[in-house]
């Protein structure tokens, strides 16, 4: 005589790119195996754990199944404290959790929906109720990557640069502020380096915005190339261009500013319509102690900095000295007419 799951394997088989992993925690050997054979014939790809304990260790790893069916009575860890695991944890992405159960009274589903899980099934099932029961929760899965994928978009879009891809000029300096917290807890160097395009201006008055955009968008891909992977790199304004460099003194920090140098004049920019020699100046400061210091503080020394590489002759790095004065004539002094805009 057919039995229920031989009838429900005559099924379509779910065709899927990449099979799905599954969970399936179940102490019942027999029920282990239908459950086994129901999710690969499905096109699932099935894991199989033996008790509560082993699920919860499965579900905690670091690359876990997406989908659970979860057995409410285990040895170990029951299904209910397995699901109060999982959803104190608050992780992403998100893990979609079934509960089969021989509970059939309102306050035990209550229990179980009230630990976490998503949805539950009553022992004994159709196999076809389960199948149905996972596709919803898929299609649960899926709305939650969509919106996962719009968060994050929107997250990039708040924080970065839409020309560069660089940090825009809030996310860089709050890079710096987080950089010089961690610096004044553990007494590490610090340094900012203010890189500037030269005659900028004369690039886009000579070949117009749309190549000046060119240039700002290259520039930023040599400078992100030469910089190590944990140094935060931002569009401050304009041509501009913010680099924190955690744990670096002033004398590996000019290192890097001269590398930043060469890579924007090293080579002349040609995937423009004509080629173009570009070239940049760098200020750069440095803190060994960060105790009270700063964002604003910090980076106007490296706008000093700056200002002397410009005026001795541009393409160049200068380091700052102890802060000093500075007037309003020498703000606007400047090969463009302006300081910070147009250098």
């Amino acid at each position: 005589m057919e039995t229920p799951v031989q009838r429900d394997l005559i099924f379509p088989v779910d065709v899927a790119r990449k099979p799905h992993r599954v969970l399936a925690a179940e102490d019942n050997p027999v029920i282990q195996s239908m459950l086994r054979n129901l999710l690969r014939h499905w096109g699932y790809e099935a894991m199989i754990a033996r008790d509560g304990t082993q699920a919860w260790e499965i579900l905690r790893s670091d690359h876990p199944p997406r989908l659970a069916i979860l057995d409410w009575m285990m040895p170990g860890m029951d299904g209910v404290e397995v699901c109060r695991q999982v959803r104190a944890t608050a992780r992403e992405p998100y893990t979609y959790i079934l509960l089969l159960t021989s509970r059939n009274q309102s306050e035990d589903l209550v229990q179980g929906m009230e630990a976490g899980a998503d949805d539950y099934l009553t022992k004994p099932f159709a196999a076809a109720e389960l199948r149905v029961r996972l596709r919803a929760g898929l299609r649960i899965l899926d709305l939650q990557e969509q919106l996962m994928a719009t968060r994050e978009a929107l997250r990039v879009e708040a924080t970065h640069d839409g020309l560069t891809g660089l940090l825009n000029r809030t996310a860089v300096m709050e890079a710096l502020q987080a950089e010089l917290q961690r610096a004044n807890r553990n007494g590490d160097p610090i340094s900012v380096m203010l890189a500037d395009l030269d005659f900028f201006k004369r690039i886009n008055d000579t070949h117009g915005h749309l190549v000046g955009d060119a240039v700002l968008a290259e520039s930023a891909r040599r400078m992100k190339t030469a910089i190590r992977r944990y140094d935060s790199l931002g569009r401050y304004g304009g041509e501009e261009f913010l680099f924190v460099l955690p744990g670096c003194a002033q004398r590996d920090a000019v290192a890097q500013a001269e590398r930043i140098r060469e890579a924007i004049a090293g080579q002349p920019y040609t995937k423009l319509p004509e080629p173009l020699q570009v070239t940049c100046s760098i200020g750069v400061a440095s803190r060994r102690n960060a105790a009270s210091e700063h964002t604003d503080e910090l980076v106007r020394e490296a706008d000093l900095a700056l200002y002397e590489a410009k005026h001795l002759g541009r393409n160049r790095v200068e380091v700052s000295a102890a802060p000093l004065p500075i007037t309003g004539a020498e703000l606007l002094a400047s090969d463009e007419g302006s300081c910070s805009l147009h250098r």
